[in-house]
């Protein structure tokens, strides 16, 4: 019994092991102002809304850095859109305001850095509204009626970030006109980029979480975590403490979370099915190794957002009407990359013949012989392989916080069901589409609202085709 007590631990202490790499003193750095808890719109705060909610979460609120002292705030950057050579400067001398019920609760003015912060009184729901005429005339607001933020909801010790998307003169529909067709298509065109690669990143993880599903059945509730993992490991390697090339930081990454991941199955999960233990139970027991896992980040990794070095300063890409960053391109080149070499494995290889063989029918795969333990273990290292690079690559083109991954959670179930259950093509497709449909809702709806739109295609696909896209039916009873 203590040696299967052990065996239980001996991942979790591998994974504080792993969170800690380099001394928790990188960790304990100063936390971050609240003007800057909030990395992705500190540094893209006027970019179009597909960029600003490439990480799903919108304008949400960012843990403040001094709850007990300053209390809540709302708080945000105002940059300049893209200039001509990539550059982009923060604008100065823009007031912003902060109201509640009609009642002003105070106002602020855009400093040399862009930034501004407003104190608010107590946890609460706000209006903030950015005075247009402060503006340069070389800019205009994205969208029309969108110089007033309504419904600014601000957590008790907590700092709201506001997001203002900025674009320039005459390629907007907000504040002084113009929106011309050539404006509004690239701002189209740049939600499908954002789009595209935010679901990649989702298909990304929900391919190893697919996988997993299909060959034991298990719905993994900690598989989140292992993406947060991956971009942790990556973090601590490859910008503080140790600051090692960043290719070899992401290499370690992956074959960490690997490592853990196959530990998981060998000395947790197997351990459970031998023994007879339902998938109720089991999906109970990653329940609590989800939350396990996610204190422990947070503890050693700290609750604010931090940023990889290797995603600031990026200098926008313009051909014609498309623009990306550099980071946009290599998440979209290796996202596709990877997944056209796992569905090639699938297909050609032996392992992964093996894979598709177990997910169909368990048991003529065991009488034919294959090794279905050796199939399952390999069926988790790969997946929480996966994992890691999904996390890197949502940690670049957004931040690194201890509960990324479970914010990402939804969604990759989302696209793992809207594709069809157990089959990794489809957890591809849907994830997708889950990506397209949150970002493009945002154009016509807040972006707080992104995720639930997404979720909404979902039960329509669902209410249409029960199985998902890719899936196939199944006698039940």
């Amino acid at each position: 019994m203590r040696k299967r007590l052990l065996a239980i631990v001996m991942p979790i202490m591998f994974a504080a092991l792993i969170a800690l790499c380099g001394g928790g003193a990188a960790f304990a750095s100063p936390a971050a102002s609240p003007a800057t808890a909030h990395p992705s719109a500190a540094r893209a705060s006027s970019e179009p809304a597909s960029h600003l909610v490439a990480d799903g979460s919108g304008d949400a609120a960012a843990p403040s850095s001094s709850s007990g002292a300053q209390g809540e705030t709302i708080s945000g950057t105002l940059m300049a859109p893209i200039g001509e050579g990539g550059a982009r400067e923060p604008i100065e001398g823009v007031t912003i305001t902060v109201s509640q019920d009609g009642k002003e609760i105070g106002s602020a003015t855009s400093g040399k850095d862009g930034k501004w912060q407003i104190p608010v009184p107590h946890a609460g729901t706000y209006q903030v509204t950015l005075d247009v005429k402060t503006l340069p005339n070389t800019v205009q607001l994205q969208t029309a009626g969108k110089e007033t933020l309504q419904g600014l909801v601000v957590q008790p010790g907590f700092s709201k970030v506001a997001i203002f998307p900025l674009v320039k003169q005459g390629e907007g529909t907000g504040a002084t006109g113009g929106g011309g067709g050539s404006g509004q298509l690239e701002y189209l065109i740049s939600i499908f980029i954002t789009g595209l690669r935010f679901g990649l990143i989702i298909a990304m993880t929900a391919v190893g979480l697919s996988l997993i599903f299909g060959t034991t059945r298990l719905i993994n509730f900690a598989h989140g975590e292992l993406v947060t993992l991956g971009a942790v490991v990556a973090f601590a390697f490859g910008t503080s403490p140790l600051q090692w090339p960043f290719v070899i930081a992401i290499v370690l990454a992956v074959i960490a979370v690997a490592v853990l991941s196959g530990l998981l199955e060998f000395v947790l999960w197997r351990p459970l099915r031998k023994r007879g233990s339902g998938l109720i139970q089991m999906f109970i027991i990653s329940i609590g190794l989800s939350l396990l896992l996610r204190n422990g980040i947070q503890f050693f990794f700290g609750p604010d957002r931090q940023q990889f070095k290797q995603a600031t300063a990026q200098t926008q890409l313009t051909w014609g009407p498309f623009s990306a960053t550099p980071m946009d391109l290599i998440t979209i080149v290796v996202s596709i990359a990877i997944l056209v070499a796992v569905a090639v494995m699938l297909q050609r290889t032996r392992m992964g013949k093996a894979m598709r063989a177990l997910a169909d029918n368990r048991d003529l795969a065991e009488a034919s012989g294959i090794n279905v333990d050796r199939v399952i273990l390999q069926v988790w290292v790969i997946g929480g392989g996966l994992a890691a690079v999904g996390g890197v690559l949502f940690g670049l083109t957004s931040a690194v916080s201890f509960d990324m991954g479970f914010r990402l959670l939804l969604l990759m179930f989302a696209g793992i069901i809207l594709g069809g259950l157990g089959s990794a093509y489809g957890a591809m497709l849907g994830s997708i589409v889950v990506g397209l449909v949150a970002q493009y809702s945002t154009v016509w709806f807040p972006p707080e609202l992104q995720n639930a739109w997404a979720m909404l295609v979902l039960v329509v696909v669902l209410l249409v085709r029960p199985q998902g896209i890719l899936g196939r039916l199944q006698r039940a009873g």
